[in-house]
């Protein structure tokens, strides 16, 4: 009962986070005259996967960094498949040209990357060295691209609106940590009662409760007409996931697993990321958000069955 009651406080946490970061955010944005999406991408993304990197941290310290793994790899699927899907069965979205050149390509390509990296069984400390300097790069070039989209923009007047956009950003994030901690405590307690593998309980359980939220940020973002920010938001905290996250676990202690797992949440993980694509108008259909949900009970029901055998 303590654990269910974990879980409901740590949503109700993630629903007034949600709210109060995507309202600072768009401030942010107007008062440093950059994109939203940037800042969901970076500032967003690297607050909602703060729970992804204190299981990271404490697994791989405990010696059990396949909990890291498994749960960056699944809260990868869950972020597109089910959270993206869930915001797309609200209407379509309609995506920044510069988050299709910036941060679609690098999502793409990280499930491919740690793909190539586990081909000998194992991801070592120097692997995880290597994708952390790539992670440096990219967030290098985020960087470059915020100063060039801040030296074109015309002068915004923000005066104090400025500094109460960045207390609301910071009052929300502090309820989104809080959230996903909370819902990650919950889900882990449970798991743990039925006796679930280490792996599965990281891809499913885990990665849900740490993706908690960017669950909160994406719906609210929706509802609220801000696409960019909660988009932005999904794409980044994919991105900080594989190339950060599972690096620091991996630096801290070299990941073995079992490769036919690993495959399965790199597969669906790469599929999902697929079919939201923007088209030639930069728009994300409806109907591409009932695929990606259809992608997730698949790869549920893979990662179970996978559990099982």
């Amino acid at each position: 009962m303590n654990d269910i009651l974990i879980l409901v406080l740590g949503m109700a946490c993630a629903g007034i986070g949600g709210e109060l970061f995507v309202r600072g955010a768009v401030g942010i944005a107007r008062w440093a005259r950059i994109s939203p999406g940037i800042i969901g991408a970076t500032v967003g993304a690297f607050a909602t996967s703060s729970p992804e990197l204190s299981v990271s941290v404490n697994s791989a310290l405990a010696g059990k960094p396949q909990i890291a793994l498994g749960d960056a790899l699944g809260s990868n699927v869950v972020n597109i498949a089910l959270i993206l899907g869930l915001a797309l069965a609200i209407s379509a979205i309609k995506s920044s040209r510069s988050s299709v050149r910036r941060d679609f390509p690098v999502a793409l390509g990280v499930p491919a990357l740690t793909f190539l990296f586990f081909l000998d069984g194992s991801l070592s400390r120097l692997d995880g060295i290597l994708m952390l300097g790539l992670f440096a790069a990219w967030l290098t070039f985020t960087a470059i691209d915020a100063a060039g989209q801040r030296s074109a923009a015309p002068a915004v007047l923000a005066g104090k609106n400025g500094w109460v956009s960045i207390l609301l950003s910071l009052v929300g994030l502090a309820f989104l940590i809080t959230a996903g901690n909370l819902i990650v405590a919950g889900a882990r307690g449970i798991a743990h009662t039925y006796g679930i593998d280490e792996f599965i309980i990281g891809a499913t359980l885990v990665a849900i409760g740490t993706s908690a939220p960017e669950l909160a940020t994406a719906i609210i973002a929706k509802i609220k007409g801000h696409d960019e920010v909660g988009l932005g938001t999904l794409l980044g905290s994919n991105i900080f996931n594989g190339l950060f996250i599972i690096p620091v676990a991996a630096s801290i202690h070299p990941i073995v697993v079992r490769w036919d797992e690993v495959a399965v949440a790199l597969f669906f993980g790469l599929t999902a990321l697929i079919i939201p694509f923007p088209d030639r108008k930069d728009r994300i259909s409806r109907r591409r958000g009932v695929l990606l949900l259809v992608v997730y009970v698949m790869y549920v029901a893979a990662v179970l069955y996978k559990g099982a055998g």
